[in-house]
């Protein structure tokens, strides 16, 4: 398929603009380009033939099967974007008089109230652009939390084994130093290790319940304990919180900090490089030091409050508004019910996937996993030199997109589904015969294996080259 700069020919274009009708500005030449940028000139109809060509190339879940583990890839009900789409949400300026706006500060105030119900926190913080954004924010609520209280001393986040990778780096950004600590042989907290790692200098604990392996860590009540006896705090990362959501809160595990991805768990399209959202909620202790403003409802109405401890600002304006909607229309949708039946079908769905599969894909047996699995498939590879990235290009030409590769990296050859809620058994079934049907295809063919995928629109690039050589802009001959 031609670049659409290659199409181009001089002298086409999509529409003709007409002469404006008002005096022209004057503008200083220090601000204007030297040459002219150098886009396409197409018509409208190759215009529009080019970029459908393109969307019907992309894969997502409304083409197919999408268990991309740790991501929550999930089907989103359009309503959602039509009520996102609304004028009255889409034509308003974040420079407005609040009084112009009321119905903009209520979505947001109503669904900070949900979003703290919902996690067993005090108040909530809208702001954060996305997940990694929020872990920043909260562990910026921690600093300021022992900072306020002039406990200097604490400068360590400990970090499990398991962890997703922007803990540690969102931490080492906050201007802490990470402490890493092991699994026990049940793949969760190993405690002697967590016990032996705090002590005077310990900020906070980041934990993700379910764990990245999609286990529940069910010595949280344990290790809260050991974390709030020597002072620190407990923070969650809420990339799962999809498996939980309704079942139990992370603020009654004792949580004191917790971040959400809307993008994953609350209907928004997720992929592509956004929009994403990172909310942050916490416990009364720390509600002072939270981003501002945060929206609060009066007799008068809704306003924007300022705090004197507040952080200040951690993004431009107030977040991703559209974002907030359409989290808002899902949750009301639902309501607490449907909620926790979201999150019930999700585990059930893992489960049955896992469960008809894992004869073949090992993975952590004798428990039940929550919302995604990870299996490793060490052992094939060992006795076919087929690897987990050859079953995950293999897929692709089966017409599923692959699970997670290579994650968490305390499983070697890790393959991570995530089928979500969203799924029913028929598409499941048909997974699960595949799946099967590629092992097995693994002893038979695994050179043709190797070489997959074969009917995707590009074969099997040069990863390394690709990564740290890639081409991202195009350049005329």
């Amino acid at each position: 398929m031609n670049l659409i700069f290659e199409i181009s020919e001089h002298g086409k274009r999509c529409a003709t603009i007409r002469t404006p009708d008002v005096k022209a500005v004057k503008t200083d030449k220090k601000y204007l380009r030297a040459e002219k940028p150098a886009l396409p000139e197409v018509s409208e109809v190759d215009f529009s033939r080019h970029y459908t060509a393109l969307s019907r190339r992309a894969f997502g879940v409304d083409n197919g099967f999408y268990p991309l583990g740790s991501c929550t890839m999930k089907y989103n009900p359009k309503i959602n974007e039509e009520v996102a789409a609304l004028p009255g949400f889409t034509r308003v300026h974040p420079l407005q008089d609040e009084k112009t706006v009321q119905g903009s500060l209520e979505v947001m105030e109503t669904l900070s109230g949900y979003l703290a119900e919902i996690t067993g926190m005090d108040a909530v913080t809208l702001q954060p652009n996305a997940g990694a954004h929020g872990e920043y924010t909260g562990l910026l609520l921690i600093a300021a939390y022992h900072a306020a209280r002039r406990d200097f001393k604490r400068t360590k986040v400990i970090v499990p084994d398991s962890a997703h990778g922007t803990n540690p780096a969102s931490a080492v950004m906050a201007g802490f130093e990470i402490i890493n600590v092991p699994s026990d042989e049940e793949k969760g907290v190993d405690l002697k290790a967590l016990k032996k790692a705090v002590g005077r200098d310990t900020a906070a604990l980041m934990l993700t319940n379910p764990t990245t392996l999609g286990l529940f860590e069910k010595n949280i009540k344990e290790i809260s304990e050991i974390i709030h006896k020597a002072g620190g705090l407990l923070y969650y990362d809420g990339a799962n919180l999809n498996a939980v959501m309704g079942v139990v809160r992370p603020g009654d595990m004792g949580f004191d900090v917790v971040h959400l991805n809307l993008h994953k768990t609350f209907s928004t399209p997720h992929g592509g490089g956004g929009p994403g959202s990172g909310p942050v909620g916490c416990k009364k202790a720390l509600a002072p030091f939270l981003p501002d403003p945060r929206v609060e409802k009066t007799e008068k109405g809704y306003k924007f409050v300022y705090g004197k401890k507040s952080i200040g600002k951690v993004a431009s304006f107030y977040g991703n508004f559209g974002v907030y909607v359409r989290a808002l229309a899902y949750i009301t949708a639902l309501g607490a019910e449907g909620i926790k039946s979201a999150a019930q079908h999700a585990v059930l769905n893992a489960n049955y996937l896992k469960a008809n599969i894992e004869d073949l894909y090992p993975t952590e047996k004798g428990r039940h996993c929550m919302h995604e699995f990870v299996v490793s498939m060490q052992e094939l590879k060992d006795k076919t030199g087929v690897s987990a990235m050859d079953i995950a290009k293999t897929m692709i030409d089966r017409g599923y997109h692959p699970p997670t590769m290579y994650f968490p990296l305390i499983i070697h050859e890790a393959l991570m589904f995530e089928p979500t809620e969203t799924e029913n058994k028929r598409t499941l079934d048909e997974v699960i015969a595949a799946l099967r049907e590629i092992y097995e295809e693994a002893f038979k063919d695994p050179e043709y294996m190797k070489a997959a995928p074969h009917h995707a629109q590009i074969g099997r690039p040069d990863e390394v080259k690709a990564a740290r050589q890639p081409v991202v802009r195009y350049i005329k001959n």
